[in-house]
């Protein structure tokens, strides 16, 4: 690659990352906004948008595989695999909080849970809560998709609570991770 194709293509992810993150804000403050709102969010014309991304169907598999991305970014930076699988979960949830605007969007399915692998045998948070369930750090008495609901309402209210504004982060932080603590305590 020449040194004006790294430069174009440094220039044109740049480009395509702004029109993502301006996708994820202002569909998370409304799913039905337009695109050219997008465009003028990200800083482009309607035209360069359209150049990235022809339609509205493209824009949302970008914001999915975005999202995606950084669920398993979390879940890596909480290390599932270390201490007992309670001590993950905890962990998880300051990392999962991190991811924003994307929890209003999984929150409210503007991204599929397929695109987080949610409702995938597989699932990283089902064996888990699996884990903690067989090495008695979270309670066999609540089923997997109890914890896991649990875990989501609660980042639900912590993120709700930093969008309005109503509390520090860190005392929400603090609030949400003892809460997921007790909760799910054997």
């Amino acid at each position: 690659m020449t040194e004006v194709q790294d430069v174009e293509t440094g220039v044109r992810a740049r480009t395509r990352r702004a029109i993502v993150e301006a996708a994820v804000t202002q569909l998370a403050r409304d799913p039905g906004v337009a695109l050219g709102q997008i465009a003028d969010a990200a800083g482009v014309g309607r035209t360069t948008l359209h150049r990235y991304f022809p339609d509205r169907a493209g824009l949302l598999t970008a914001v999915a595989e975005e999202s995606a991305d950084r669920v398993r970014g979390a879940r890596e930076r909480a290390r599932l695999e270390a201490g007992t699988a309670r001590e993950a979960l905890v962990r998880l949830c300051p990392e999962y909080l991190l991811l924003g605007d994307l929890l209003t969007l999984m929150f409210t399915g503007v991204v599929p849970d397929s695109a987080i692998d949610d409702c995938e045998d597989d699932d990283p948070l089902v064996a888990l809560v699996e884990r903690g369930r067989d090495d008695g750090s979270i309670d066999p008495a609540l089923s997997v998709g109890w914890v896991i609901g649990t875990l989501w309402a609660q980042l639900y209210l912590a993120w709700a609570t930093l969008r309005e504004g109503s509390e520090a982060r860190h005392d929400v932080v603090q609030q949400l991770m003892r809460t997921v603590d007790k909760a799910v305590a054997a």
